[in-house]
């Protein structure tokens, strides 16, 4: 089966960045952009340069060590911001800038305080000037979520018409429903001018929880880049995540969508973003969460042990996760008890688990979850009450 490629693009150390306590030191930048690198990201936004002296010697260095991926720096639609990007990019191998401009009515009336015809110079300009210094140039359309179609085409073909490499669709609020931003896209695939040269790519934030599924929808109607983070951080809410993506990829081949993506690295490139970053990884989050592989339900661990696939889509071995987590509470039954048991030495005859198992609830409901060495415990009981009525 023939697939396409979708291009990764990995803002974890630019919106990534930006959460409330996430700052990140140069070396600690340089070494999750190694991990990136290694994971395959085929973009890494290393940050944005003119914003402070530390950015600016952060994306410097990352373009120095950064062998495989384009390096981008982002900027505003000023041509200072965009010279600064250029110096702090002149040692990448694949340098790209990320320039653009509000288009929603509401960015340009009181963020910018302008006209329509303005922005669209605005952003004709931008992509001309960069284009200068960097053959690869991403122009962004800040909150194209809630700009309408017809003048959000007029914008992408002026940042084509200027040479545009990228044009970016962010659904910068994270408004949209996933239907109506994959006919954004698929509106701007049939109206632009042009657009058949450059990659749209998306943009997601998650507001209302729906990033992922914006993204999907965008490059099932014809973009082909994706911007995510790890672990889904960022502002607000959070950007795309990117191990979601990728999986979701893997998982339905009938999308004929691939990616780069070494998925075996996902789970210890997210353990090393949460540890540099100080940012917990809440423990139901898809693909890297603590109980993303974890049963607890006696019904689930009894499909999970018999046949893994009954309850999981993903074997936790493609993501890097060493096996399924089988976690004992009240509501277990024998099946888990007894997998747990043997696991530890102990084989028990079926008679032998029903008084094992007795002993096990009377533990577990004193306690949220019952512990591997709860087990050595539970059958230390059993064998004193086994020897006393003996």
């Amino acid at each position: 089966m023939r697939t396409e490629k979708v291009e990764i693009f990995d803002t974890t150390l630019r919106d990534g960045e930006q959460v409330p306590g996430c700052k990140l030191n140069t070396e600690q930048k340089l070494k999750i952009a190694a991990r990136l690198d290694e994971l395959g990201v085929d973009v890494i936004e290393a940050g944005f340069p003119v914003s402070s002296p530390g950015d600016f010697q952060s994306v410097t260095e990352i373009s120095k060590l950064v062998k495989n991926a384009t390096v981008c720096g982002l900027t505003r639609a000023v041509k200072n911001d965009i010279k600064v990007a250029a110096e702090a990019l002149k040692y990448a191998r694949k340098p790209r800038i990320h320039t653009g401009i509000g288009t929603s009515d509401s960015h340009i009336k009181y963020k910018f305080k302008s006209s329509r015809p303005e922005i669209i110079e605005r952003a004709g300009e931008a992509v001309a000037f960069a284009k200068t210094f960097v053959d690869d140039v991403e122009f962004y359309a800040e909150d194209a979520g809630r700009t309408d179609n017809e003048f959000l085409a007029k914008v992408c073909f002026e940042a084509v018409r200027n040479g545009a490499t990228v044009l970016n669709i962010p659904d910068t609020t994270g408004y949209c429903l996933p239907e109506e931003y994959g006919k954004k896209i698929k509106y701007l695939k049939e109206n632009v001018v042009g657009i058949e040269n450059v990659i749209i790519s998306c943009h997601c934030h998650n507001d209302l929880g729906l990033a992922t599924a914006n993204a999907i929808a965008g490059i099932s109607n014809g973009a082909r880049q994706i911007e995510c983070t790890i672990n889904g951080i960022g502002e607000r809410a959070g950007n795309t995540a990117l191990e979601e993506v990728v999986m979701i990829l893997r998982q339905h081949p009938y999308l004929q969508l691939n990616t780069d993506i070494n998925p075996q690295l996902l789970y210890d490139t997210s353990k090393m973003v949460s540890r540099e970053m100080g940012m917990y990884v809440q423990p139901n989050k898809a693909i890297v969460g603590a109980n993303a592989f974890a049963h607890s339900s006696g019904i689930h661990q009894d499909g999970v042990i018999k046949n893994r696939e009954t309850y999981e889509i993903i074997n936790p071995a493609d993501v890097g996760v060493t096996e399924s987590a089988i976690v004992l509470t009240a509501r277990s039954g024998r099946a888990a008890l007894a997998y747990k048991a043997k696991k530890m030495g102990y084989d028990l005859t079926k008679l032998e688990l029903d008084h094992v198992y007795h002993e096990f609830l009377n533990f577990a409901d004193a306690k949220k979850e019952v512990a591997d060495h709860d087990i050595h415990t539970i059958m230390a009981i059993f064998k004193k009450n086994s020897r006393a009525i003996a």
